[in-house]
Parts: structure tokens; C-alpha cells; sequence
């Protein structure tokens, strides 16, 4: 099992976000501050404005959302996938990239954090 924290600006509209599009279940919510998700093996914590993670570090550096690092889900008919969330106005960051390994490409959740959808090519 894999747990990654994604920082966001909303915690309610990220759990809809993924609960609604990407197939997480709502684990544990603590108000606007924190909240926890799963899919399969993965665990999603989702660090709002408030919560403890979020504090500025010694530098005065505060986290924040965004950047290019991602966790990946893996998916079975990309192309499906992609034009139903584009009719839910997901927003993606590229167009769909196909490379020998399979397909992938990159949606944005509502803080503008990465995930990026792959499809293994079949044999």
C-alpha cells in the first residue's frame, strides 16, 4: 500500500473531485482541514490551508499545491475515460501521448495538482 499527500486549496471540492471522477472512497474527513481516500492500494491524503502539514517550514517555506510530481492510475480505456471527464470539465495539462509502453496523459484536480491516466499498451 502506497500513501501520498497532495496539498489543496479546498478540501470538500478536492473529495468530490476524486471521489466523483477518479473512483476514491472517502476513508475519514476532519472538517475543511484533512481528509483521507482510497483506491485500491493507494491512500490520498489531502492537506488543506489548516492542517498541520500545511504550516510554514523554519525557512518560511509553505506548501503549497501544483508542480509536476504525480501518482499514476493505471486504466483500461483511456480514450473513454478522457472524453467523459472533459464533458465534467476536468482540466487536463497536455493531450493524450502515446509511447511504446501505452497511452497516458495529464488531468488537473481542482488545486492543480497532477495525476496522470495511463493505459498500458496491449500485447
Amino acid at each position: 500500500m502506497t500513501t501520498v499527500r497532495y496539498f489543496v486549496g479546498d478540501v470538500d471540492a478536492s473529495v468530490s473531485f476524486y471521489t466523483k471522477h477518479l473512483g476514491f472512497e472517502l476513508r475519514q474527513q476532519f472538517g475543511p482541514n484533512m481528509a483521507i481516500l482510497n483506491r485500491g492500494d493507494l491512500t490520498l491524503w489531502l492537506a488543506g490551508q489548516h492542517a498541520s502539514a500545511s504550516r510554514p517550514m523554519p525557512d518560511g517555506a509553505v506548501p503549497e499545491p501544483g508542480g509536476w510530481n504525480r501518482f499514476v492510475l493505471e486504466v483500461t480505456d483511456l480514450p473513454t475515460l478522457v472524453s467523459a471527464l472533459r464533458d465534467e470539465g476536468v482540466s487536463f495539462r497536455n493531450a493524450m501521448v502515446e509511447g511504446p509502453g501505452g497511452r497516458q496523459i495529464l488531468c488537473l484536480d481542482p488545486s492543480g495538482n497532477v495525476i496522470e491516466l495511463f493505459e498500458a499498451a496491449r500485447s
